[in-house]
């Protein structure tokens, strides 16, 4: 199986990437900070006695091997991890414009070392570890700050918009993020001008959401309602999810969807208002 990488919006207008076909299962619901909480994960490099390593935070430009550790409260590195759906770790890496964006999936050798191929351009990176480590009560995010060298050119995050077109295919989202309160956020996916109504379960569900803060890039994990053989959640064409933000203010949403075998990642700019008072 193929994946890209670069889950990059190149002209920094909405958008997103088409991703070969991937295969991996993903999280569930009930997770702790970042995982739906009005607690965003991966602002800390250390909670809970374990802590975040890269074995280099200054990297090169282009396609780069990224390796990095889970250290726990023995001062190891970490090498028994739950499942979080078929994948012991999930790693988000995002300049810090929001201007490129990616999901993968590392590999982890015996002695707890992770590594990854990162295709990375100038800037400031922020990188993210979703994972549940073996005898710790709740999964948890961790983030690290990484540098690429080269010639940085800075974009403009991407205005609001309810409608996004990749290649052939054109998401709309209906739903508004309002601060510590739970709203659901409904995705409908078109081809040619019909719905999509044979989505492919990816993480375990027909859609999978990753919203970050606008400022700290705090990570909010959501989920979707529903999933595949639950006996009424459809393939398509809308996938809906449940999200609370922690404050007001702009947040980005990634979403990846399978369609035809093949991952693609749309991007939305959004507002999260002030909570509602009576």
């Amino acid at each position: 199986m193929t994946n890209e990488l670069d889950h990059t919006n190149h002209d920094g207008q909405g958008g997103g990437t088409d991703h070969g076909e991937n295969s991996s299962q993903g999280h569930s619901a009930g997770h702790d900070a970042g995982h739906g909480s009005t607690q965003p994960g991966g602002v800390l490099v250390s909670e809970h006695g374990y802590t975040l390593r890269l074995d280099s935070p200054i990297l090169g430009s282009g396609l780069q091997t990224v390796s990095f550790r889970i250290i726990g409260p023995d001062g190891q590195p970490v090498t028994e991890h739950q499942d979080s759906h078929e994948k012991e770790l999930h790693l988000i890496a995002v300049r810090r414009d929001m201007a490129h964006f990616q999901h993968v999936h590392p590999v982890r050798a015996a002695s707890g070392t992770w590594s990854i191929d990162l295709n990375l351009n100038p800037g400031v990176w922020r990188i993210f570890a979703d994972f549940h480590p073996v005898g710790h009560g709740q999964p948890m995010t961790l983030g690290i700050d990484a540098f690429v060298g080269g010639t940085y050119e800075p974009q403009q995050l991407p205005a609001a918009d309810r409608t996004v077109q990749l290649s052939t295919y054109t998401v709309t989202l209906e739903g508004e993020l309002v601060a510590n309160e739970a709203t659901e956020l409904t995705f409908t996916v078109s081809r040619n001008g019909q719905p999509v109504t044979d989505l492919q379960p990816y993480l375990g569900a027909f859609g999978h959401l990753v919203a970050l803060r606008g400022g700290d890039l705090a990570y909010l994990h959501v989920h979707p309602e529903g999933g595949p053989g639950d006996g009424h959640t459809k393939p398509g064409p809308k996938v809906s999810f449940f999200a609370v933000a922690p404050s007001a203010g702009t947040y980005r949403l990634h979403l990846d969807f399978q369609h035809e075998d093949t991952v693609r990642t749309v991007q939305f700019t959004v507002h999260a208002t002030a909570p509602t008072t009576s």
